[in-house]
């Protein structure tokens, strides 16, 4: 056994475990905001929980803090594979841990910004729940439409297979915190307008969140989902557009 294998094994398991506390740390918060949200009355000076509404600066970055632990929380479990295969083939699994949220934390900053925005337009109620069934309805249209994408196909075939191309090609390595950022960046552009739908049903609930992560998960890990991906599209476009009509008609 050469020496270079123990080392390997033993970053793995490292990685592997600071996975598993992001992960218990990220719901952990998820659940306590989701807390805080249902019983207002008693959580009004939570630390760590933004204002209703008139936000400063402090209040952006908490709600940054829930969308870049959200996006930990969702998307680490079906990179987790990725990140501990390339860690075997290339080494230093953390950093390209770092690049690969780096991407989605730069998302959840884009996400902020839009949800900041939707709350001052009365779009968005407080609770981070959408106002409008209009805005819902364009919502879960547009991302069963994506669904429906050959740029959809292509990002989620490279978000599967980062490593394909570069391993039998012998193409040079542009080192794990890039190889990390490129593959967070096809994730997120398979992943971004699932990640738009929490806008629709409610930013922090928690069954969405859940239901939402389990199903890129299967999107991302499952033999042969091309079909997956069209039905989901399929879904939304319905949903939305019964949600548009029935908005119409009031």
């Amino acid at each position: 056994m050469t020496p270079e294998l123990p080392r390997t094994r033993q970053g793995l398991a490292v990685v592997s475990i600071g996975v598993a506390a992001v992960l218990v740390l990220s719901w952990a918060y998820l659940l306590w905001m989701d807390w805080g949200m249902r019983h207002m009355d008693r959580a009004g000076d939570m630390v760590l929980m933004p204002r209703m509404v008139g936000w400063r600066p402090v209040d952006l970055a908490l709600v940054f803090v829930m969308w870049a632990l959200m996006m930990a929380a969702m998307m680490l479990p079906s990179a987790l594979p990725t990140i501990l295969f390339y860690g075997r083939t290339r080494g230093r699994p953390a950093v390209f841990a770092g690049g690969y949220l780096f991407a989605w934390f730069a998302f959840s900053a884009l996400a902020t910004l839009l949800q900041w925005r939707l709350l001052e337009a009365a779009l968005v109620t407080p609770m981070m729940v959408s106002a409008s069934a209009r805005l819902s309805g364009g919502i879960l249209v547009a991302a069963g439409l994506f669904q429906l994408t050959p740029l959809k196909n292509a990002c989620l075939a490279r978000c599967r297979s980062p490593l394909g191309g570069m391993l039998a090609g012998g193409a040079r390595p542009a080192g794990p915190f890039r190889e990390g950022l490129r593959n967070g960046v096809d994730c997120l552009g398979c992943c971004f307008a699932l990640m738009g739908v929490l806008f629709a049903v409610g930013v922090m609930s928690l069954p969405w969140v859940f239901l939402i992560a389990a199903y890129v998960a299967l999107e991302k890990l499952a033999p042969r989902t091309r079909w997956l991906s069209r039905s989901a599209g399929i879904v939304l476009c319905l949903w939305g557009v019964f949600v548009l009509a029935h908005a119409g008609s009031h």
